[in-house]
C-alpha cells in the first residue's frame, strides 16, 4: 500500500505545485520569525504609554510599523502586547526614562530591520516557481485534451496548422455515398487511379494534377466528394477551413499554410481540402496592404504549392461558392489546375441521391418520380433534410416506415414550412385564401406552356404562407422561351386578379407573387434578351451566382429608368390577360373555390377534373 501512495505521488503532476507552496511557506517562516509566544493581546498606543509610564513594561521590539511588548498585567502575570506604530519622536526618551520590573530598572527595546531575500532567492520565488506551477498545469491540460481527442474522436491535432488528419482508415465515405454528382465523379476518379497507379502516368511523361477546385452551390456535396476521394485512394485526408489561417497576429497564417505542407509532404501520398478556400484566396486589390495577413497568408500558399513535387502524390482540393472572389494567381496552371462544377442536381440526379438517403431508413415503395420532380432546384443537402423530416413524420403517425405521402408532406415542409392546424381563420379570410389559391391554378391549367397543377392547399404554414400552389414539370427544363417565362408571370398574378374579379378587392396576400413577377420581367429585359426595345443588350451583371445571386445593373440612370417602364409594361399586359382568363370562367372558379374551402387541400387531378366537367357543360 505504501508503494502504490509513492507511485502516485511521483506520478501526479500537481505535486510539483503542492511542494511548491510548502517551500514557500517554509521560507516565509524563516525569513519573518514571530515575536515572542503565546497568545498575543492587542491594544491601543495610548495604553502603551500608560503602562510605560506606570513602569511595567519589560521589553519593546518595534518591527514593521508594528509595536510588540512584555508587560505585567495587574496579577503579575507577563503578557505579550501588539499596537501599531505612530510617529512619536518622543519614544525613544520615553523608554530610556522609565522604569522596569527588570532587574536592571531599564526596559529593553529594540527595532527589528526587514532581512531582504538573496538575490538568488528573489529569483527563485519570483520566476522559476511560478513558471514551474504553471509548466505542471498546462502539462496536465495538454495530456488531458489529447487524451480525449484520442479516445473520443477518429482525429488528431498536429503541429500548429490547426487541421486535422483522418488516417486512412477513418475514411469510409466512397464514391458510392455520392450521388447527383456523376461528372466530378469521372474528373476526379483520375485523380485516384493516378494515387493507385502512379507509374502509368510517370512513364509517358504526365504528372498529377497539383489542386482541383471544386465550385457550387452550398449543399451539393463539395466536402462529400472530398472525403470520397481520400476513402477511394486510402490514403491519408487532411482536412482544414480556409478561415482557420487567418490570425490575428502577423505571420501566423503562414506559418500555418508551411507546417501544413510540410506534415503532407511527410505522409504523401495524402490528400489537403482546404474548405472555403475564398477566405484566405481573395483577389490582391486595392483593399489589401503589403502587410495585411490575409495576403501573406495567401503569398505563402502560392509558394509553397509551386514548390511541392506533384509526382510525390500530394493533391490539394478546395472549395467555395464564391469563385470570382478568387486571386488569378491563385487559378492558373500548376496551382488549382482544375476547376470541378458542383451543380444542383438534375432529375435523374436528384432520384438518385433520395435513393442513397432512403437507403438508410425503412421505406414501404417509393414514387421516387413524383417527389424528385416536386424538388426542381434543390440540393443535396435539401434531400437528405426531406428523408430526415420523411422519417420523423412517419414515427409521429405511429408507422414503422416512410411513405411517398410522408416524402411530399417532407417537401413541403421544407419548402414552405410545417402546417399550423391551429391557426383560427376567419370565414372571410378562407373565402379569399380559396379564390386567390384557385385563381393561380385556374391561369396555369389555361395556359400553354405551364407547368401542370400537382397540389392547391389553404392550410396555413410556419413560413406566413395562407396557402399556395404548387405546380410540377413534368420533365426537367434546360431552355425556357419568352412564352413559358411570359405565362409564369401570367400565373403570379392569377390569385390578385382573382381577388380583384371575383371579390372586387385587393389584400396583403399577393406580395410574394408581387416579388417574383416583378424579378422575373426584370430578368427577361435586363438578361435574357427578351426585350423588342433593348434587344440583345446586356443590362445587369449577376454577383455571386452561387449564394442567391444579387444582381447590378450596368447603364446609366437613364436607361435605368426606360427599364422600370418597360418592366411595369411587361407585368400590365400579363396582369390583364390573367384578368380575361379569369373573367370567362369564373363559373369553374365559384365551383373549385367551394371544393377547396370544404376539403382544404386538393389534388392538380381533383381540380382539372372540375376544370373539364365546368368545360364540357358549357
Amino acid at each position: 500500500m505504501k508503494k502504490e501512495r509513492r507511485n502516485v505521488r511521483k506520478t501526479n503532476p500537481y505535486y510539483g505545485f503542492l511542494l511548491g507552496i510548502l517551500i514557500v511557506l517554509f521560507l516565509n517562516g524563516m525569513v519573518f520569525p514571530r515575536f515572542g509566544k503565546g497568545r498575543i493581546v492587542t491594544t491601543d498606543y495610548g495604553n502603551f504609554i500608560s503602562l510605560v509610564d506606570s513602569g511595567r513594561v519589560k521589553d519593546v521590539m518595534i518591527k514593521s510599523n508594528q509595536i510588540f511588548f512584555t508587560a505585567l498585567a495587574e496579577n503579575g502575570e507577563v503578557r505579550t502586547y501588539q499596537t501599531g506604530e505612530i510617529n512619536d519622536p518622543k519614544l525613544v526618551d520615553r523608554l530610556l526614562e522609565a522604569k522596569s520590573p527588570n532587574a536592571d530598572g531599564k526596559i529593553a527595546f529594540n527595532e527589528i530591520v526587514p532581512q531582504e531575500n538573496s538575490p538568488i532567492l528573489n529569483f527563485l520565488l519570483m520566476w522559476v516557481l511560478p513558471g514551474l506551477i504553471f509548466y505542471l498545469i498546462w502539462r496536465q491540460a495538454s495530456k488531458s485534451i489529447q487524451n480525449r481527442l484520442g479516445s473520443g474522436g477518429n482525429f488528431m491535432s498536429f503541429g500548429n496548422s490547426g487541421a486535422k488528419i483522418y488516417a486512412d482508415a477513418d475514411v469510409k465515405t466512397t464514391f458510392a455515398d455520392v450521388a447527383g454528382q456523376d461528372e466530378a465523379k469521372d474528373t476526379l476518379r483520375e485523380i485516384v487511379d493516378f494515387l493507385h497507379n502512379p507509374r502509368k502516368y510517370t512513364e509517358i511523361g504526365a504528372s498529377l494534377p497539383k489542386g482541383a477546385l471544386l465550385v457550387g452551390p452550398p449543399g451539393t456535396g463539395k466536402t462529400l466528394i472530398a472525403r470520397a476521394v481520400a476513402g477511394e485512394a486510402k490514403v491519408p485526408f487532411f482536412a482544414i477551413s480556409g478561415s482557420e489561417f487567418v490570425q490575428m497576429f502577423v505571420g501566423m497564417g503562414a506559418a500555418k499554410v508551411r507546417d501544413l505542407f510540410k506534415q503532407a509532404n511527410e505522409k504523401a501520398p495524402c490528400i489537403i481540402f482546404i474548405d472555403e478556400i475564398d477566405a484566405i484566396g481573395k483577389k490582391r486589390d486595392n483593399g489589401f496592404s503589403g502587410n495585411d495577413e490575409r495576403e501573406q497568408t495567401l503569398n505563402q500558399l502560392l509558394t509553397e504549392m509551386d514548390g511541392f513535387d506533384g509526382r510525390k502524390g500530394v493533391v490539394i482540393l478546395a472549395a467555395t461558392n464564391r469563385p470570382e472572389t478568387l486571386d488569378k494567381a491563385l487559378l492558373r496552371p500548376g496551382r488549382f489546375d482544375r476547376r470541378i462544377q458542383m451543380e444542383l442536381p438534375d432529375l435523374e440526379g436528384r432520384k438518385a441521391i433520395l435513393r442513397v438517403h432512403l437507403t438508410h431508413v425503412k421505406h414501404e415503395e417509393i414514387d421516387l418520380d413524383i417527389v424528385a420532380r416536386a424538388t426542381a432546384g434543390s440540393s443535396g443537402a435539401e434531400l437528405a433534410n426531406m428523408v430526415n423530416e420523411a422519417a420523423l413524420r412517419a414515427v409521429r403517425l405511429g408507422r414503422t416506415q416512410v411513405t411517398t405521402a410522408d416524402l411530399e408532406e417532407s417537401v413541403e415542409t421544407v419548402i414552405a414550412g410545417a402546417q399550423k392546424k391551429n391557426k383560427v381563420i376567419s370565414a372571410d379570410e378562407k373565402k379569399i385564401v380559396a379564390y386567390h389559391e384557385i385563381g393561380h391554378a385556374l391561369v396555369a391549367a389555361l395556359q400553354t406552356n405551364s407547368a401542370p397543377v400537382h397540389k392547391i392547399t389553404i392550410i396555413p404554414r410556419t413560413s406566413g404562407a395562407l396557402g399556395y400552389t404548387m405546380q410540377v414539370d413534368e420533365g426537367e427544363q434546360l431552355l425556357m422561351n419568352r412564352d413559358t417565362l411570359f405565362n409564369r408571370i401570367v400565373t403570379f398574378t392569377g390569385g390578385r386578379a382573382a381577388e380583384e374579379v371575383v371579390l372586387h378587392t385587393v389584400t396583403t396576400g399577393a406580395s410574394n407573387d408581387i416579388e417574383q413577377a416583378t424579378r422575373l420581367a426584370r430578368a427577361m429585359i435586363t438578361r435574357y434578351g427578351m426585350s423588342d426595345r433593348y434587344d440583345m443588350m446586356g443590362l445587369e451583371t449577376v454577383n455571386n451566382a452561387y449564394l442567391g445571386g444579387d444582381t447590378s445593373l450596368t447603364c446609366s440612370g437613364e436607361t435605368a429608368a426606360d427599364i422600370d417602364r418597360e418592366v411595369l409594361r411587361l407585368i400590365q399586359e400579363a396582369h390583364q390577360k390573367a384578368r380575361d382568363l379569369i373573367s370567362s370562367h369564373l363559373e369553374v372558379m365559384h365551383q373549385a373555390a367551394a371544393y377547396l374551402m370544404e376539403r382544404e387541400t386538393i389534388t392538380g387531378e381533383e381540380f382539372m377534373r372540375i376544370l373539364r366537367q365546368a368545360q364540357a357543360s358549357q
